[in-house]
């Protein structure tokens, strides 16, 4: 940045360049460290900035042949269909349902076992705890869909047991419709809680041990010490999380749905990630599954500034 300074004989003002070349060392001084985020930022660039380009084609009746260019403009007919569609509308309440499940039951649930874990005090049994929590989040949606179906297949070790203890007949679980729900919430808790434990735990770790002290010698117990010191500790992580969690919440995941999907529970487990796959590339029909991702990023963003400015609002930090 140029500055104006004074000559002191004649009074002119001249141009001092030491702000430009100040940046410019700076920027070499940090040079090591840009240079490991740069990796990072062409990663965004390539394939998060520029794909956003093709989001034109929400707006179009895009056709491969014909290109960007020459593919003809029909506004936000697309969009149109969104609402117009009974079958959008039946997927969009099965995404809205299915996230607000997991939400209810799946997004407690590394809190609950991170706080537990916070109480362990003998080391080597936490870290073997913490080792075994941990080890689902490394196995693939195709390894967990493989398992499950294992144990609930007709012939699984789910109806064997049933059998066995009760002499019940097979159950066929992974196609009754009121079960699929269920299912998918609990391989999400299974896979991911253990996982989703580390971000709590290192709040946790930032709390102060004298807070606990002094609480023990005003005579807190257990309970009164996680509620008055251990929850405070994690509130702000806790909504933070939750907010950016509301801005997926058209988001179910694509690969565990797909999976899990079929014939008999289409109909409660088609979500929007499902059926722009079926829509887009199944069908071919581009434009209208670019149009609904496209409105399920407008949504998220929506969630996410108004989750934020509520957070702000009842002394919250947000997440910006």
């Amino acid at each position: 940045m140029e500055t104006l300074s004074t000559n002191p004989i004649n009074n002119v003002p001249q141009i001092n360049k030491t702000g430009k070349h100040s940046v410019s060392k700076k920027l070499w001084k940090s040079r090591y460290m840009y240079a490991f985020v740069l990796p990072g930022t062409i990663f965004f660039i390539l394939y998060r900035y520029i794909p956003l380009l093709g989001s034109v084609i929400a707006f179009q009746n895009y056709s491969p042949f014909q290109g960007f260019i020459h593919s003809q403009w029909v506004g936000f007919s697309n969009f149109q269909r969104i609402f117009a569609s009974a079958d959008v509308v039946q997927v969009i309440i099965n995404t809205l349902t299915l996230s607000l499940l997991q939400i209810a039951f799946a997004f407690p649930v590394p809190i609950i076992l991170a706080l537990m874990l916070n109480e362990v005090r003998n080391d080597f049994f936490k870290k073997f705890i913490q080792s075994i929590v941990y080890l689902p989040h490394f196995l693939s949606w195709v390894i967990v869909a493989s398992i499950i179906t294992i144990f609930l297949r007709s012939d699984g070790l789910v109806n064997i047991f049933l059998h066995d203890m009760f002499g019940t007949n097979p159950i066929q679980f992974l196609q009754i419709p009121a079960l699929f729900k269920p299912i998918v919430v609990l391989e999400l808790i299974w896979k991911e809680s253990g996982w989703g434990t580390i971000i709590f735990l290192a709040a946790l770790a930032g709390v102060n041990p004298e807070l606990y002290e002094a609480a023990l010698v005003d005579g807190a117990n257990r309970w009164r010490r996680i509620w008055h010191i251990t929850l405070p500790a994690i509130r702000s992580t806790f909504v933070i999380l939750l907010i950016l969690r509301l801005g997926n919440v058209l988001d179910n995941g694509f690969e565990q749905i797909f999976l899990m999907l079929n014939p008999y529970v289409n109909d409660v487990g088609n979500v929007l990630d499902t059926y722009v796959y079926y829509k887009g590339i199944q069908q071919s029909d581009f434009s209208f599954a670019t149009a609904v991702g496209l409105f399920k990023s407008v949504v998220g963003l929506i969630l996410v500034l108004g989750a934020n400015q509520l957070a702000k609002r009842f002394g919250e930090e947000g997440i910006y």
